[in-house]
């Protein structure tokens, strides 16, 4: 099992920029992909960057460059945070944090309770 916690988001002017944070907790060994995803009113939820377990990243088209993934795991700290800069009316979205792991009974899909990002054009 893998706990989430997000924290960050909130409202911003286009062109501004947010950082928001996801902690997992749990069983972070079995991890073999962490990152976010979002979903706006009316669409479907995507992925906006991630990790893999390899430490590779992997980031939607329209973000490259404006966005970025990093992660702490020192002191046994296991978050990853999202940097969004250069903030689009497009960008308006509940952003969720998402954990993959594997095991015995197949794939497991973790997710975070959402954080919601507006920004204001």
């Amino acid at each position: 099992q893998v706990q989430l916690v997000e924290s960050g988001g909130g409202l911003v002017q286009a062109g501004g920029s947010l950082r928001i944070s996801c902690e997992a907790s749990g069983s972070t060994s079995s991890i073999n992909a962490i990152g976010w995803y979002r979903q706006a009113p009316g669409k479907q939820r995507e992925l906006v960057a991630e990790f893999s377990r390899d430490g590779s990243t992997n980031y939607l088209d329209s973000v490259k460059g404006r966005f970025n993934i990093s992660r702490d795991n020192a002191n046994a700290k296991n978050t990853v945070y999202l940097q969004m800069n250069r903030l689009k009316f497009e960008d308006t979205a509940v952003y969720y944090c998402h954990v993959l792991t594997w095991s015995w009974s197949g794939r497991n899909d973790y997710w975070g309770q959402g954080t919601q990002v507006t920004v204001s054009s």
